[in-house]
């Protein structure tokens, strides 16, 4: 396997991502006030992390979004606090993530548990899949017509969580087992409009990151668009797969309409670590304030099967990363160029600025008539080397 690096990305991207922590639980009263002075302070959207005591919410987050090592993870005490997690600043997405304390009752009469879910995208919920998991599917059903009844348009997600110790045929049944149980329950509640999507992870392979970018690609109300786009750029570059990957988490914001296969997004993971890893010890200048990763880096990575890897940059959050064979790399100028077309595509659907900028959107957005604007514009991505507008 051969490596061709213009330019490093930064190795600042693995540090950790900055925390406003501090919501204790050490009574009601306080906890409330807590939350009452959070929500009010800020209009980021929010993805909780829900579930019983030891079921992997804490480890989920580190791994996704601390780059925690998986094994790290064993020695993470009990959450007790709710964890308040700001990621924008360091992440193309920009939310809030809540990691939640399982033993704690956020539905006793004293607790406005509407507050919380007032202002939340999606509710995750983890489920212990080698435990008994019938007290978690009573506190599923609990929590999801709750926050269902306060705000409907709340996405709600189940991980089945620590699949990685069940054999193939147990995780299908058990991952059975639990969509049957949930949904008979919103049944017999009368609440046939929740809808429960259902998700294997483990931290130990890539299924919590595949899991976590679905989650977030539903909260990307330019994701429709952002597909198109790279539609129309793999038909006329000849790349097979392309995945536009926030590079801190490896959550992939967006990818064409082929069906995604578990080994080509692994691959496309070890890309993004490789590159970093080489980074950190490379990549960085004399100039402490320098920053490798800039428009200028790319990656080139070619496997012994003749398929080539290849990863530009697209903004400083985002990454597009592209499957491709030996033959049709050799067309390099021509994928440049109708890169070229689709950065300045992507760059018109979104506003790419500071973290201080954003105002509350999942994704900070330019004004509506921009994606018009970008998806015309990477119309007149060439074909076999000639500009031309696609009919």
């Amino acid at each position: 396997m051969s490596i061709e690096y213009e330019e490093q990305l930064a190795g600042s991207l693995v540090d950790s991502f900055p925390k406003d922590f501090g919501y204790g639980v050490e009574n009601m009263d306080m906890m409330q006030e807590n939350l009452e002075n959070s929500t009010s302070a800020d209009n980021k959207p929010r993805i909780l992390l829900m579930g019983l005591r030891r079921s992997g919410k804490s480890s989920i987050q580190k791994v996704v979004f601390h780059k925690m090592s998986p094994n790290e993870t064993l020695f993470l005490e009990s959450t007790n606090k709710i964890y308040k997690d700001d990621i924008s600043a360091s992440s193309f997405v920009n939310f809030h993530i809540w990691d939640f304390p399982g033993q704690v009752d956020f539905f006793d009469p004293t607790f406005d548990y509407e507050m919380i879910f007032r202002g939340t995208g999606a509710l995750i919920f983890v489920i212990d899949a080698q435990d008994d998991y019938v007290e978690a599917l009573g506190r599923l059903h609990l929590t999801v017509s709750r926050a269902f009844r306060v705000n409907p348009e709340i996405n709600f997600e189940v991980f089945i969580h620590k699949v990685d110790g069940l054999s193939d045929d147990h995780k299908i049944e058990t991952q059975r087992d639990i969509h049957q149980r949930a949904n008979d329950d919103l049944a017999d509640a009368s609440l046939e409009k929740l809808h429960l999507s259902f998700y294997l992870t483990s931290i130990y392979d890539h299924s919590i990151f595949e899991a976590f970018s679905k989650v977030v690609q539903k909260l990307i109300p330019q994701l429709p668009t952002l597909e198109n786009l790279l539609n129309i750029f793999i038909s006329n570059s000849g790349i097979e797969k392309a995945f536009l990957f926030d590079v801190v988490s490896k959550i992939y914001i967006a990818t064409d309409s082929s069906p995604v296969d578990m080994q080509s997004y692994e691959l496309c993971c070890d890309m993004i670590d490789v590159v970093i890893d080489v980074s950190c010890i490379y990549g960085l200048k004399d100039d402490s304030n320098s920053n490798a990763y800039d428009k200028e880096s790319l990656a080139i990575i070619k496997l012994n099967n003749t398929t080539v890897l290849y990863l530009k940059e697209v903004t400083k959050f985002l990454a597009l990363v592209c499957i491709l064979r030996e033959e049709s790399f050799e067309r390099k100028g021509l994928i440049d160029y109708n890169f070229h077309c689709f950065r300045k595509a992507i760059h018109e659907v979104f506003e790419v600025s500071s973290s201080t900028q954003r105002t509350g959107a999942a994704v900070q957005s330019s004004p509506p008539s921009s994606s018009g604007n970008g998806l015309a514009r990477l119309k007149s991505a060439a074909l076999n080397g000639t500009p031309r507008s696609l009919v």
